[in-house]
């Protein structure tokens, strides 16, 4: 059962705001960026940086969800060839906000009142083989939200892919979802991305922000 279009409320007031955001005089705009190639390095030798915002709602935007079916959604964003040899992901290190490039995202999610910022945490890292789904733990990552568990990983075929697999149990969820507490919410969703384009891993009760970015080269922070 196809899940987007419901999950696509969550987002609909702040993806207006964001676009209002981008119509405002800025600098001239670069082109487009590619999808993110693997490179010609070695098996797991290139390091990526990954940022990520979790938030959750206030309220529900639209009706009730058959939360039976969502706890078994699961979208795996394009089909790619797994590797001969399977590579694990290392974690490098963690990135110190003078380095994290969604602040300003994260300002107008608590300005909103619509979301509520939960976690905001950036990490490099190298990816993991196609198909592996080897990630790293909101624990390891530095996150520490009661109720929100699980991992959020990397992986590259042909492509570079994100994913995670997420559940947050909240004791009250936003009214209007026609959820119990304690119900348990999920993200479970992999996607290709594309370097310095902002990923989002939508849910009527929470959701995630993501930036990939090389770890060499990669533009300074506000770019």
């Amino acid at each position: 059962m196809d899940l987007r279009p419901a999950r696509a409320r969550v987002l609909t007031v702040f993806l207006a705001a964001l676009l209002c955001a981008r119509a405002l005089p800025a600098a001239p705009e670069e082109p487009a960026p590619a999808p993110a190639p693997v490179p010609p390095a070695g098996p797991g030798s290139a390091v990526y940086n990954i940022e990520i915002i979790v938030f959750r709602a206030t309220s529900a935007l639209g009706g009730a969800e058959d939360w039976s079916a969502e706890a078994g959604a699961r979208n795996i964003a394009g089909e790619e060839s797994a590797s001969g040899s399977a590579t694990v992901g290392h974690f490098v290190a963690a990135l110190p906000s003078s380095a994290w490039q969604l602040g300003e995202l994260e300002s107008r999610l608590r300005a909103s009142g619509v979301y509520v910022p939960l976690a905001h945490t950036a990490w490099a890292q190298t990816a993991s083989s196609w198909g592996t789904r080897a990630g790293f733990t909101m624990q390891k990552l530095g996150i520490e939200v009661p109720g929100l568990s699980g991992t959020v990983f990397l992986e590259r075929g042909q492509w570079l892919h994100l994913g995670m697999s997420l559940t947050y149990v909240m004791a009250g969820p936003p009214q209007g979802l026609g959820a119990a507490p304690d119900t348990p919410f999920t993200i479970n969703e992999s996607r290709r991305v594309r370097f310095y384009e902002r990923n989002y891993f939508d849910h009527p009760a929470f959701g995630v922000i993501a930036l990939v970015t090389p770890a060499q080269g990669a533009r300074p922070p506000g770019r």
